[in-house]
């Protein structure tokens, strides 16, 4: 990749952060186009043509595995990393250690691509890979702590900046949560079972499930946001004192919010209830850092007008605001029941990931990329725009249409004649949600689309350019 002139420990470690932001994109593409043909099975179902390792049941575990492991994982490497020597102003820990990184989650990722199509699975929402696959993800997440927080013991700055706080957590909790929820025994090289069973399975699962989304796609990329909105708007954070609270708070109350995920089951009434009381509670920190994250414009707002990559970071956080009080609405057990087993749920689910999730990291890229290859700016700002809008006319296209079948389809299961007998078969419900299937298609391919330009801008942005590790700045012009 890149060379460096004078002492390599002089310079951050730029040819990894490149690497994972470069496989983000790659993943990105990869991973919705899998869920684009998902949403086109719903509409012809026989458009894979019944190849067994093409169909649904096998696809689906693909599609989110590549999405959140693939592409959200590369992302949160690619950004920890660079923000990680930025703030701290030292190069990373380990060059070898943070390579083995790259190359380690690269091999799970393939792995998972292989495995998840011939059916080899746990059957585990987000945790479907078999045990061999468990243990590398587990060897590469204890390299990737040795390298982050290795960096940080090493800093030259006194202050840990915030992002790092949300960094840490995440690494740490998602290292907790991958090991209990994976604690089963091999029956053979791709053949595993739980070591929990029955409800107590369930209970680990969701446990494990939600904290994914909240750890892995919620404080994570918490992080990327507390760096790149102050430094694209080029303002400081709004309150760091928020920043901290939010950070407490968020992170204590996320832990207990699993068990929404079974309401209505065979879970004691009393661990339901809890899971309902805690996810409300999570609405306070959630909208507090929405709200310094947005606030940070304060004097800056102009910029929306002119400069795309902010206005990816600050829709992406409107669509945290969102989802975040979405989530804590659906945890109610009247609304659930409305809403459990519906598209609602799917609705929800994308306007975090592609809303939140997705915005947040396409805007930090926009920021990151250049800076690689020692640029200001990405080959074209009109294509950013152009970006911008697709990526979020799909997305409101996309939620819109889960959300509208999603109610119908809770109305429909639940409406009853005078003699007790339902209104609607369940054919009937299918039937009526068709529609709403080709427009979530058409949501889905704004999308990919989106994801296709971008890729375009990046190579016509490194065309002919080096990956070149930069100078660490003297103390007296520290980068932050």
């Amino acid at each position: 990749m890149g060379s460096t002139v004078g002492s390599y420990q002089d310079h951050f470690n730029y040819k990894v952060v490149s690497q994972f932001a470069i496989a983000t994109i790659i993943w990105g593409i990869v991973g919705m186009l899998v869920g684009v043909i998902l949403a086109a099975q719903l509409v012809w179902p026989e458009i894979t043509f019944n190849i067994a390792w093409l169909s649904y049941g096998r696809l689906r575990p693909l599609h989110t595995n590549a999405v959140i492991f693939a592409f959200g994982g590369s992302a949160l490497f690619a950004t920890s990393y660079y923000i990680v020597q930025r703030t701290c102003q030292v190069r990373l820990f380990s060059d070898k250690l943070a390579a083995f990184t790259f190359w380690g989650w690269q091999a799970v990722i393939v792995a998972a691509a292989i495995t998840l199509p011939l059916g080899i699975s746990t059957s585990k929402e987000y945790a479907e890979l078999e045990w061999p696959i468990d243990i590398l993800i587990t060897v590469v997440w204890v390299a990737y702590a040795v390298v982050f927080f290795g960096t940080i013991m090493q800093r030259k700055t006194k202050h840990i900046y915030v992002s790092n706080w949300f960094f840490g957590a995440y690494i740490l909790t998602i290292a907790l949560l991958h090991i209990v929820n994976n604690i089963e025994m091999p029956a053979s090289l791709f053949k595993s079972y739980s070591a929990y069973s029955g409800t107590q399975d369930a209970m680990i699962q969701w446990w494990y499930g939600h904290n994914a989304v909240g750890f892995f796609l919620t404080t994570s990329f918490l992080g990327m946001m507390y760096y790149f909105i102050p430094k694209q708007a080029e303002r400081p954070i709004y309150s760091y004192r928020l920043s901290i609270v939010h950070f407490w708070a968020l992170n204590f109350t996320y832990m207990w919010a699993g068990p929404h995920h079974l309401q209505h089951t065979a879970l004691p009434d009393w661990t339901q209830s809890l899971g309902m009381v805690f996810s409300i509670i999570l609405l306070a920190p959630s909208w507090g850092g929405m709200i310094n994250g947005i606030m940070t414009l304060s004097g800056a707002w102009h910029k929306l007008r002119s400069d795309p990559i902010l206005k990816f970071l600050v829709v992406a956080l409107s669509f945290y605001g969102m989802s975040t009080f979405e989530g804590s609405m659906m945890s109610i057990k009247t609304v659930n029941s409305l809403s459990h087993y519906t598209d609602w749920t799917i609705g929800h689910v994308h306007s975090g990931a592609l809303g939140w999730v997705a915005m947040i990291t396409i805007g930090s890229l926009y920021y990151l990329i250049p800076r690689l290859v020692g640029k200001k700016d990405m080959y074209s700002t009109r294509m950013i725009e152009l970006h911008f809008w697709i990526a979020t006319l799909g997305v409101v296209i996309y939620i819109a249409a889960m959300w509208i079948a999603g109610v119908m389809q809770g109305l429909m299961w639940r409406a009853f004649e005078p003699d007790g007998t339902l209104t609607y078969s369940f054919v009937e419900s299918v039937k009526a949600t068709y529609p709403f299937y080709v427009i979530r298609l058409i949501g889905g391919i704004c999308y990919l689309a989106g994801m296709l330009l971008m890729a375009y801008n990046v190579y016509k942005t490194l065309q002919d350019k080096k990956f070149v590790d930069a100078p660490i700045p003297t103390p007296l012009v520290m980068a932050h």
